[in-house]
């Protein structure tokens, strides 16, 4: 008879651990109103092993939180004869591995030239609202063979609107007999005027 009540509790522990899941009680993030715009100039380059670009959201660890465009080309699989092409975007983003149903949703024909305007929804790639605070918008861009661009901005989402212009990182490389570009080459005239425009 004793046996009952001490079975009871069991049977309460194991219903309560059933119940949790075993999970914390913390609420997911709150979809907050708002939009971040990344707007550049593309200039179209003749020629091959170019013209191909990736914009792209991180947190402030480096971790990628959702693309918002890549050029065709690279995301079809072209990074696989052109292993140069958008290099830091392709490996962030897990390309390799990433669903095509997804590489489509991410990615499109190279546009005429002009200028370019790309939005960010405050959600990650799974379409799940992220947290406000610090994030860094990235534009990528391959101006030649290995020579590339690095465009970055860090915008607070969980403060008032705001405009950011982006810092560019020219990183100039020669490969498989192709010599690297330097600063006076005409591809850097790519990309540029890379601005984030955060709207709450």
């Amino acid at each position: 008879m004793r046996k009952i009540p001490l079975l009871a509790a069991v049977l309460s522990l194991v219903l309560l651990c059933a119940c949790s899941g075993g999970e914390s009680n913390a609420e997911p993030p709150v979809p907050q109103p708002g939009e971040l715009t990344v707007t550049f100039d593309y200039e179209k380059q003749s020629g091959h092993a170019s013209n191909q670009f990736a914009v792209w959201i991180e947190d402030m660890d480096g971790n990628l939180i959702k693309t918002l465009y890549a050029t065709k080309f690279t995301a079809n699989g072209g990074y696989k004869n052109r292993p140069d092409s958008l290099s830091l975007w392709v490996e962030k983003s897990g390309l390799a591995s990433m669903p095509k149903a997804d590489v489509d949703a991410v990615s499109g024909a190279t546009p005429k030239a002009g200028a370019l305007s790309y939005a960010w929804d405050l959600t990650d790639q799974t379409g799940i609202a992220v947290t406000p605070g610090e994030y860094r918008f990235v534009v990528e861009g391959s101006l030649r063979w290995k020579s590339r661009v690095l465009y970055t901005g860090i915008v607070d989402i969980s403060g008032n609107a705001a405009t950011v212009q982006g810092n560019a990182e020219y990183i100039y490389e020669g490969s498989d007999g192709q010599p690297a570009l330097s600063e006076d080459a005409v591809e850097n005239g790519m990309i540029g005027a890379v601005t984030a425009v955060w709207e709450p």
